[in-house]
């Protein structure tokens, strides 16, 4: 016992600044800010839009990654002891740490497949495997490995012991460092496409499509349709879900920062490097969608299907552009697996005082059985249906339409209920440094407000998901 208290004494923390604002930021930065963002932004009105969003990354996003981090901080715990640590004698909050960790595992569990499949394509893409294809063979190219489980596992596989690596070298040496190297490189390569893609003949359609504040598209459709409820909730949807709030995974890195910052202004920007980065991903999808008459979409078909299409107009050159995009995808995808490997693994270590080598190795081989449901799921075992969705469907249902708003409404009841940890401790917890600080004015806005808007989320949620309108 004396031992296990003495390795949790001895925890890591981030060696700067920086480091934590590009780590956190690297577990924000996904898929979703590349295959949605750009497209709602598009449909929606472009910078009217864009605006509306920030709006809702303020009000509804930032107050939770605060507390988030707050929690973090104070405890010095992942999710596994946070509650425990903090919650008053004889309450029930750490119950949802076991919530919380289902959430890592249930994302790692078809992410892992989803990154593999970026890894592949930059293979595919700098071999030019899809020189001299159409439209429709890209696309047959891309079904032709959904039914192909044994290579799809292959990559997933690498991922995901390529992940647990990292997390085994420790947090500075591992996590940290080499999270740091992929994050500045990913911000590079998107100066480098961004540039090429606003230079390509015919991009200026695309920017302005893009760029140009279009109102009325943002409160009507082409047919004069009043969508303006809809644009509202798309906006609030994603300043939501993408900062991956809820589930812990911030919580950890609060965990490791010392007391020198208030978090409010971490928080900001960190938001504002995630939104950057899914604002210059759109910079790269439609001048170069417009420039060759290819409709963007949005989803895996936008990553998988028209941008390899993109790359195969611009002819030779396409291979390298489009080997360096999917470069960048991996670099966005795998920040985000380190970092809730990197939580997922602190749990163990908290709550059992296991070694780092141990958590590690013991949840790589439980990560990738876990991640096989997902793999067959798309062939083999495509005809089981859970609710009417196919197993990755169903994995992302009860993680993004469940243990996000609910984690994140706990979040929220426990930093502003005199139950929980409560507001002065919160507080004075997220004010402490020097920075920006938590305005207390809002105090009866994320009390009362917030809570009842994440529940509105969670309901439009399921409503969206199963048509339960018509």
């Amino acid at each position: 016992m004396e031992r296990r208290l003495e390795e949790l004494e001895k925890r890591e923390s981030f060696s700067s600044r920086i480091g934590f604002l590009l780590i956190s930021a690297g577990c924000a930065i996904g898929l979703g800010n590349v295959w949605r963002f750009p497209y709602i932004t598009g449909k929606y009105g472009g910078a009217a839009f864009v605006l509306v969003y920030l709006m809702f990354l303020l009000i509804l996003g930032l107050p939770i990654m605060v507390m988030e981090f707050a929690v973090g901080r104070s405890s010095k715990k992942s999710i596994a002891l946070s509650f425990q640590a903090l919650e008053p004698k004889g309450t029930k909050w750490h119950i949802y740490s076991w919530f919380g960790i289902a959430g890592n595992y249930l994302l790692m569990m078809f992410y892992t497949t989803i990154a593999g499949w970026l890894l592949l394509y930059i293979v595919k893409m700098a071999k030019g495997d899809f020189a001299g294809l159409d439209a429709a063979g890209v696309g047959n190219e891309f079904n032709a490995l959904m039914g192909q489980p044994g290579l799809m596992t292959i990559f997933m596989v690498i991922v995901v012991i390529g992940g647990m690596f990292i997390c085994s070298l420790g947090f500075q040496n591992g996590v940290e460092r080499i999270n740091k190297v992929m994050m500045v490189c990913l911000l590079g390569m998107l100066v480098v496409l961004v540039f090429r893609s606003v230079t390509l003949e015919g991009a200026g359609t695309g920017l302005e499509f893009y760029l140009k504040p279009n109102f009325y598209n943002l409160m009507y459709d082409a047919e004069g349709k009043f969508i303006l409820g809809e644009a509202l909730y798309a906006a609030m949807g994603q300043a939501f879900f993408t900062l991956s709030l809820g589930i812990g995974a911030l919580t950890i890195f609060g965990s490791y920062i010392d007391k020198d910052y208030a978090l409010m202004g971490e928080a900001v920007r960190i938001g504002l490097l995630d939104t950057g980065v899914a604002f210059m991903a759109g910079l790269i999808i439609f001048p170069s969608c417009f420039a060759f008459g290819i409709n963007p979409g949005q989803g895996p078909s936008l990553i998988f299907v028209t941008l390899p299409n993109v790359f195969n107009a611009m002819g030779t050159s396409g291979r390298i552009w489009g080997a360096m995009f999917f470069l960048f995808m991996s670099f966005a995808a795998l920040s985000t697996v380190t970092a809730v490997f990197e939580n997922i693994i602190c749990f163990f270590m908290d709550k059992w005082g296991w070694s780092r080598q141990k958590a590690t190795w013991i949840n790589a081989v439980a990560i990738l059985v876990l991640s096989m449901p997902c793999v067959l799921g798309l062939n083999i075992w495509s005809d089981i249906k859970f609710l009417g969705l196919g197993i990755m469907d169903f994995e992302d249902f009860l993680i993004s339409d469940n243990l996000l708003p609910l984690g994140s409404l706990v979040f929220l009841l426990f930093c502003t209920r005199k139950s929980g940890w409560g507001w002065d401790n919160f507080i004075s917890e997220s004010n402490t440094g020097s920075g920006m600080k938590f305005p207390t004015a809002v105090r009866f806005y994320v009390s009362y407000i917030l809570p009842v808007i994440v529940l509105i989320i969670f309901a439009i949620g399921y409503v969206n998901r199963f048509g339960l309108l018509g």
